[in-house]
Formats: structure tokens, C-alpha cells, sequence
């Protein structure tokens, strides 16, 4: 008995399999997978670091988004390069502490995800419906407390499922039929009792998003509502566009991860292959796109990138020499001298300051210009 608790709670490494049926197409699949991963990554690099270095961007609702992109960093990390790793090189094993800081951390940043968009609806509803009690309702304080209170929430949701593992026996098969370490994939291996983790892992975490999916959806509701009682046509275009983005990016995080939490639970006719890879979607879309949607949706982010272009487009590129205008050289305009035929020589630049050269031999007087005809010009 002493030895099977033992082992329960030392198992040995578990196999992921990578997308069961597609293992041929592994290595071609791998390959957006990395460009999308790539994309995620420098596209949320970006963004902090234009958020962070620029002052006009500090304001809550870019301190909601640098958060976004923080735990969007996470979420793409803790399973890219494990699904490439397995992709390209084959190396399936992953240890069992391995698997489990990898399902933390890939349930904790999608609850947290989660509640950063609720908080980003809720920033957006004060700003459009309270304008005049902005800066007084989302204060430095304020916006803390939001951040240490999403954040406690997420992690004490997460936390018992790493401690619901580690108390089942596997003496079973150690093989998982995914790319990735979740908690419900894992506890079917076991051979033991689940239904603590199934009722767990399902109802705990789908009501905590569910509960942040209605709240979402009220605060749009109160904002469409403030939205179209304004009288001009353009402040309601401009409110919008500004929800917009948020509303893109809440449909592309939360479609495919309710799909995969429902097949886990219901979906015992989807095929296992389409459920791997809509699984992966979740932890590679979002991450890439919400950089791009914000980037082009907000006129704020938008400007900050585009500005340096501009410049150097007007300027020419930083470390070249500034183009100058060429020196005009002043012509010389030849004249005949009316009464003897000789030439009259006379400078542009000089006229009206230098007196003109006369050639040897003709008059020391200047002849007046009324007294030169047109078709005496040469």
C-alpha cells in the first residue's frame, strides 16, 4: 500500500503523442504553428514596449492591454515549444511535475485572460457612459485592486486541480492523445476514481468564464444603449470603433475555447484529431491576433507605429545625408547695345545691385530698359 501511494505520487514521465492520426504531417504542421507562434511573440513585445516607453499611453485602458499581452505571452509559451519540440524532434516525455506546471500555467492565464477582458469591458463602459467621473472612478488605486483581485481569483481557481492530480495513482498507460498536458486528458489516465475531477475541472472553471462572458456582455449591452442616444453621427462611430476591437478579440478568445471545454465533456462523437487541433487554436490565435486587432483598431497604437514610417518616408532613412537644394547658377542674359550693335552683358543674380559689364569700347552708360525692344533679345 506504501508503494502504491509512493507511486502515485512519483509516476514516472508521460508521452505526449502530438495530434493522434496527423503524425506523418507532424513536421509540415509545425511550421505555422512557429510562424504563428513568432508573430505572437514579437507582436505582444511590441506592444509593451510602445505602452511602456510612451507617456500619451498610460492610461488604464493600455495598462489592461500591456496585462493582456503579458498573459498572452504566457499562454502561447507554455505550449508551443512543447507541441514544436514534438513536432520537429520527437521528444514526446515530459515529467510529471513538467506536465503539471504546464497545465497550470495554461489554465491559469486562460482564466485570467479571461477576467482581463471582462476588466477591459468594464473600463470601456465607464469611459463611454460616465466620461466626466473617468479619472475618478479608475484611479491608480482602483486599478491595482482590479489587478491583485483577477489575478488571486485566477490562481485559486487553477490551484486545486494541480493538487486533484497529484493524489490519483497512474498505473495505467502514460500516454496522451494531445499536444499539450490539461487536467481532465491527464486524470483519465488514471486508474482510479475522477469524478471529483471531472465535476471540478468542468463546473469551477466554465462557470468562472461563464460569469465573465455575462458580465461582458451586460457592460456592451449598456454601452450600445449610451452608444446610440449620442446625437452626433461621428462620437458614435469613433465609440464603436473603439469597441470594436475588444468585441474581435473576446469572439476569437472565447469560440474555440468553449469549443474544446464542451467536447472534453459532451462531444463524444467529435473526431479526436479535430478536437486536438481546435485545442490548439486557443493557445496560438489569440496571442497572435489581439497585438494585430489592437494595433489596426486603435488610432493611438496605430499612430505610434506608423509615425516613424511616415518620417522616414518625408525624411529619407536616419543616417543619410539631408537632401539639398542645388545651387542655382545665375544666367547671363546677352543684349545688343541699341545705338552702335555691341553686346550688352547683364547677371540675373546681379541685376538691380551690380552695375552691368559693358564690353570694350561701347558706352560707360547703361542703356535703359525701355529703350530695349523685344526682338532685340538674343
Amino acid at each position: 500500500m506504501i508503494a502504491f501511494n509512493m507511486s502515485s505520487y512519483n509516476p514516472g514521465p508521460f508521452v505526449l503523442v502530438g495530434i493522434p492520426g496527423l503524425e506523418q504531417f507532424h513536421v509540415w504542421i509545425g511550421i505555422p504553428f512557429c510562424v504563428i507562434y513568432i508573430v505572437a511573440v514579437m507582436g505582444n513585445c511590441v506592444l509593451l514596449y510602445l505602452i511602456t516607453v510612451e507617456r500619451s499611453l498610460h492610461e488604464p485602458m493600455f495598462f489592461f492591454l500591456s496585462m493582456l499581452a503579458m498573459t498572452d505571452l504566457i499562454l502561447s509559451t507554455a505550449g508551443v515549444p512543447k507541441t514544436l519540440s514534438i513536432f520537429w524532434t520527437g521528444a514526446r516525455e515530459i515529467t510529471f511535475p513538467g506536465c503539471l506546471t504546464q497545465m497550470f500555467f495554461l489554465h491559469y492565464s486562460f482564466v485570467l485572460d479571461s477576467a482581463i477582458l471582462m476588466a477591459m469591458a468594464f473600463d470601456r463602459y465607464v469611459a463611454i457612459c460616465s466620461p466626466l467621473r473617468y479619472a475618478t472612478i479608475l484611479t491608480p488605486k482602483t486599478i491595482i485592486k482590479i489587478v491583485v483581485g483577477i489575478s488571486f481569483r485566477s490562481f485559486c481557481i487553477i490551484l486545486p486541480d494541480v493538487f486533484l492530480l497529484t493524489r490519483l495513482p497512474f498505473c495505467r498507460t502514460r500516454i496522451i492523445p494531445h499536444t499539450y498536458c490539461e487536467h481532465i486528458g491527464v486524470a483519465r489516465l488514471a486508474c482510479a476514481d475522477i469524478s471529483i475531477n471531472i465535476w471540478y475541472g468542468f463546473c469551477v472553471p466554465i462557470m468562472t468564464v461563464i460569469s465573465d462572458v455575462v458580465l461582458i456582455a451586460i457592460s456592451y449591452t449598456l454601452i450600445l444603449c449610451a452608444v446610440f442616444r449620442l446625437p452626433s453621427r461621428d462620437a458614435r462611430q469613433k465609440a464603436l470603433g473603439t469597441c470594436g476591437s475588444h468585441v474581435c478579440v473576446i469572439l476569437m478568445f472565447y469560440t474555440p475555447a468553449f469549443f474544446s471545454i464542451l467536447a472534453h465533456r459532451f462531444g463524444h462523437n467529435v473526431s479526436l484529431t479535430f478536437h486536438i487541433m481546435f485545442a490548439n487554436l486557443y493557445i496560438v490565435i489569440p496571442p497572435a491576433m489581439n497585438p494585430i486587432v489592437y494595433g489596426v483598431k486603435t488610432k493611438q497604437i496605430r499612430d505610434k507605429v506608423l509615425s516613424p514610417l511616415r518620417q522616414e518616408l518625408v525624411h529619407g532613412a536616419p543616417g543619410k545625408e539631408e537632401f539639398q537644394e542645388p545651387k542655382i547658377i545665375p544666367k547671363r542674359i546677352i543684349r545688343k547695345n541699341r545705338r552702335d550693335g555691341d553686346d550688352l552683358v547683364v547677371s540675373e543674380a546681379a541685376e538691380g545691385r551690380d552695375k552691368p559689364r559693358f564690353p570694350a569700347g561701347s558706352w560707360n552708360t547703361p542703356v535703359p530698359r525701355a529703350d530695349i525692344g523685344k526682338d532685340e533679345l538674343m
